[in-house]
């Protein structure tokens, strides 16, 4: 007999909670969840266009872990918003389901022997690296979400592949575990797999059914307290739990979420001035350098297209008005447009210049934006000019923008 007070006794573990019928039914929960969240993750990677150029490329080594990007389309033009928000709230929303399921297997952790067969050793294997990378993926994400990562190195690289490694250890113990999971859900009280209910529980202070309840109390708690930051409107107050919760900041036209202020970009009031600040457009004719007066007198155009962020947030709707980014190509030598390099005056940061693919300057909604909802735009929004493109990341859409170079990248 092992010694019960040690963690490797079944005894040592006495909630009467545990057992596979409650972990098989956290499983199941958490088997479409997961896949929801890997899928909606490798979406949002495709629509920052890593392989359209090496400024968006922010995991360069990725290698065949890019097989299945694909040109982002403009349409709808609340794609991002819609795919980001579900990848955002759900993963908050699964937090307290994910730390059932540990709570419900932690006995597994420390059983021995480590291992008792090769199919165990594998089950062991995927079970370490399962949990290792469902806690890295959950604790950066939320983190990120936050605006408060504090993790060494580049989120982009670290949540791209951490997804990965995790992913697969999820896809092995599902192979391994769906079957008895199953079977365990027809017939809870004949479980095929029994080894996590302890041989001496403690008294039961609240059913299995009621501690599911509990969990799934929890996540709808979360829900409710995030999703109005990707719902917007009279939604937003309810985001208690996001940056971007609450009332919208501010007051007017430019009253709407932003990331980076014009100072914290380092931006200088100077720069931006009519009198010095300048766009420089180069394409197959040469170069043009455009002031404020003469993007006034081309051609003015308007869309109303949302700002959609990584971190999960959103705005409605903005009413935007400016010069085509294709009418822009035209100046410098191209009918069918081309894809293009947006560089920022802001100097510093992952995501100070940044390329479109030819299909998103083409669109008669992408702008360069000088106006938003009837006014300038405010030097927090991108004032003199920023980008601004249907169903595009938000880092995408380029503010204080001072050079524009199309071509093929």
């Amino acid at each position: 007999m092992r010694d019960p007070r040690l963690p490797s006794s079944p005894g040592f573990w006495r909630s009467p909670l545990r057992g596979p019928w409650f972990t098989s039914v956290l499983g199941v929960v958490l088997l479409g969840g997961i896949t929801v969240l890997f899928v909606t993750g490798l979406v949002s990677y495709a629509a920052y266009n890593p392989d359209l150029s090496r400024v968006n490329d922010q995991t360069p080594d990725k290698g065949l872990l890019g097989f299945y990007l694909f040109a982002w389309p403009t349409n709808p033009h609340w794609l991002y918003r819609f795919t980001q928000g579900v990848h955002v709230t759900l993963g908050i929303t699964l937090i307290p389901v994910l730390l059932a399921k540990l709570w419900s297997v932690v006995p597994k952790l420390f059983a021995l022997p480590p291992a008792r067969s090769l199919a165990h050793a594998l089950e062991r294997i995927s079970l370490l690296l399962l949990v290792g990378g469902a806690l890295f993926e959950f604790v950066t994400g939320v983190l990120n979400v936050q605006l408060d990562y504090v993790f060494p190195g580049s989120f982009y690289p670290l949540h791209f592949y951490g997804a990965w490694v995790f992913f697969a250890a999820f896809v092995a113990h599902t192979a391994l575990k769906l079957p008895a999971a199953v079977r365990n859900l027809r017939n809870r009280h004949n479980a095929t797999e029994d080894d996590l209910t302890s041989p001496r529980p403690d008294p039961s202070t609240v059913s299995r059914r009621g501690a599911l309840w509990l969990v799934g109390g929890g996540s709808l708690l979360l829900f409710v307290t995030t999703v109005g930051q990707s719902l917007g409107g009279a939604f937003r107050s309810t985001a208690l739990l996001a940056p971007h919760g609450g009332s919208d900041p501010g007051a007017g036209p430019g009253g709407f979420q932003i990331n980076k202020t014009a100072a914290f970009a380092g931006i200088d009031a100077t720069e931006t001035s009519e009198e010095a600040w300048r766009l420089v457009v180069t394409g197959r004719t040469g170069a043009v350098r455009l002031t404020r007066a003469d993007l006034l007198k081309m051609p003015l155009h308007s869309s109303a297209l949302p700002i959609a962020c990584v971190e999960g947030w959103s705005t409605d709707d903005q009413w935007w008005r400016g010069v085509r980014l294709r009418d822009l190509a035209a100046l410098v030598g191209y009918d069918d447009p081309p894809d293009v390099l947006v560089e920022s005056l802001q100097r510093h940061g992952a995501f100070r210049h940044a390329a479109l693919r030819a299909n998103q300057v083409a669109d008669p909604r992408s702008l360069l934006a000088l106006f938003v909802n009837g006014e300038d735009l405010t030097p927090d929004h991108g004032r003199p000019a920023r980008v601004i493109v249907p169903a595009a990341p938000g880092v995408l859409n380029t503010k204080w923008v001072a050079r524009m170079t199309f071509g093929d990248l």
